[in-house]
């Protein structure tokens, strides 16, 4: 089983005629992703490769293909209208791939979903993949496996650290959840875990976190109630000189809060098993599973 993208996920490609938009596209089905519609604004009509049919709007992908999930390729002073457009045709799942929307604008998107029938993944962040059934975004599928592990994380390439080793430890991943490093995001750190903890099929869940904001620690106090799954936890950061933004927009201390210092206790004071270096992610996970 797996959260988010299942085998009845019909993705529509918001910027399917862009560049990346296009790269990706076809990388997606090539993976085997049901990619059944592209939207571009006055290219509707017109098809992308072998059959995906382009239309205006995503009302009308969604209408005439079935579509419920969306991916956004859009450049970013159009980004947050797009995600806008998928909460106003009722999408179910909306990725946004984007990275450096305003904090301004995606501010303003936040405060739409709200009261929406729409799930956010994103902004900046590689999207959503459930090895063996189909991904929406931009992660390598190669080093993926099927299996039983959740994967939360902020950082794209920490994502992709942590399947290459729980893949070469012999554990499969059941959906791997890139949440986005910037300031302003839809889904969370506690929103992934409580999916991936509502899961039967996942056995372990892994959150990878870094410093800035509070995210983490507020997962934290939920697992601590409600997560019985053996968890490994990551903060990255943790040499990070005080005032300084490494990374993604959302990664910066202040007011002395959201140092990987206090996440890492509160992860730990949770039942998380908290590891010092990404190198010991898969390993840990392996222990903690007895197998």
């Amino acid at each position: 089983m797996a959260v988010l993208v299942t085998d009845d996920t019909r993705v529509v490609v918001q910027g399917i005629t862009g560049k990346e938009g296009s790269f990706h596209t076809e990388q997606m089905i090539e993976y085997g992703t049901k990619v059944v519609a592209g939207v571009t604004p006055g290219r509707g009509g017109q098809q992308f490769g072998p059959g995906v049919p382009i239309f205006n709007t995503l009302r009308e992908a969604k209408e005439i293909e079935g579509a419920n999930a969306a991916v956004i390729f859009v450049p970013p002073p159009f980004a947050a209208d797009a995600i806008l457009e998928a909460v106003g045709a009722e999408i179910e799942l909306c990725v946004c791939i984007t990275e450096g929307i305003p904090v301004r604008d995606m501010a303003r998107v936040y405060t739409v979903l709200q009261n929406s029938q729409t799930r956010l993944i994103g902004p900046n962040c590689p999207g959503v993949i459930s090895p063996g059934k189909g991904k929406i975004g931009i992660m390598p599928a190669s080093i993926h496996k099927p299996g039983n592990i959740g994967v939360v994380s902020r950082s794209g390439t920490l994502t992709y650290e942590t399947v290459g080793q729980l893949s070469l430890v012999g554990l499969g991943q059941s959906t791997c959840i890139g949440i986005g490093g910037d300031p302003v995001i839809g889904t969370k750190h506690k929103d992934a875990i409580q999916l991936l903890n509502d899961d039967p099929d996942t056995e372990g869940i892994i959150m990878i976190g870094e410093i800035g904001g509070t995210d983490e620690e507020d997962a934290a106090e939920w697992v601590k109630d409600n997560v019985k799954k053996p968890m490994v936890g990551f903060i990255a950061g943790q040499t990070a000189p005080p005032g300084k933004r490494m990374g993604h927009a959302g990664a910066i201390i202040s007011g002395g809060k959201g140092t990987a210092q206090s996440k890492m206790e509160a992860m730990t004071a949770a039942g998380i098993a908290v590891v010092q270096s990404p190198a010991d992610i898969g390993a840990k996970m392996k222990e903690l599973l007895g197998k």
